[in-house]
Formats: C-alpha cells, structure tokens, sequence
C-alpha cells in the first residue's frame, strides 16, 4: 500500500465514521424538536466531498510521493477536526440542525472562530490534493466549496439569530 492508498483510505473510513456520528446526533437532535435548516443544499455539500475523494482516487497517480510539510499539516487539520466534533459532542451533525433551548458553544475552538469546522474543511479541501502535487483539484474544488460555503453560512447565521437574541430563526428549507 502506498502513502496515498494510506491516506485516502484514512480520510474515506474516517467521513464514513463522521457520516454514521451524524446521523445519530441529527436523529437524536430532531427527536428533542430540533429542526433542520437548509436541507435542499445538504447534498450539494456530499456530491461536493464525494467527488473530490474520487478525484483524488482517479487522478492523482498511486505512486506519487508526498510532500511531507503538507501532509503534516494535513495531520493538524484532523486534530482540529477532531477538536471540532468533540467541542460539539451531541450537536454536531454535518446538516444544520437548530436546538431552541440549547446554548450556544462558545469554547473550544469556537472561542475564536464562528465556524472553525468549516475553516478546517477549506484547509483540508486545499492541503490533501497539493500534498500529492494535485493543484488543480485543490483549486477546483476550494472554488467550488467556497460558493457552498458561502450560501451555508449564510443560512447557518440566519437560523442562529435568534439563539443569539438578534431575531426569529428561520425554518424550513
């Protein structure tokens, strides 16, 4: 197995993981009456990070190797990813779900970002492809999450408002 066979396969299993973590918090979530707010974008967001695994299993030669400084911070990014999902524990899901009477988290990582999640995803989607030499993939698809990205948040700070006593939440999709 080859560097990047070891790599893409770490990152595949481990949003496989996150995906199924998800689900069970989302479930959870919706059962104390959470709603979710802007799932018509949701599988924008997988066809997104899908297709840039499959991009990288399809165009980046098995054999390539490494640039090591990258990769190591690669490897920092999954510790903050890491931060991230423990920081949320049961609220974090890969959708956005809204909990009235929960508190905002306001440590962790979120002490200083509003959303390091995504901050770490924008690295990600940029670092993996040039970790292997795949420039054109880091930019392809940083352009393009960052058009998502852009109408997410966007949706994600509205739906918030309230929590954060600035106006009503919105619902639906």
């Amino acid at each position: 197995m080859t560097v990047f066979h070891a790599v893409l396969a770490f990152v595949v299993l481990q949003r496989l993981a996150e995906l199924i973590w998800s689900a069970r918090n989302t479930r959870r979530l919706l059962a104390r009456g959470a709603q979710e707010v802007g799932a018509r974008h949701y599988p924008l967001f997988v066809l997104l990070h899908g297709s840039w695994l499959v991009a990288l299993a399809l165009m980046v030669p098995a054999d390539t190797p490494p640039h090591w400084p990258l990769l190591g911070i690669f490897a920092l990014l999954q510790v903050l990813r890491i931060w991230v999902v423990a920081t949320l524990g049961p609220y974090w899901t890969t959708r956005i779900i809204t909990l009235t009477d929960a508190p905002l988290v306001r440590h962790g990582p979120f002490r200083w970002l509003k959303h390091p999640n995504y901050a770490v995803v924008v690295g990600e989607i940029a670092v993996l492809p040039l970790v292997f030499g795949a420039w054109q993939i880091a930019l392809a698809w940083s352009l393009l999450n960052a058009l998502l990205l852009w109408h997410r948040i966007r949706v994600e700070e509205t739906a918030l408002q309230s929590r954060r006593g600035i106006g009503p939440a919105i619902s639906g999709n």
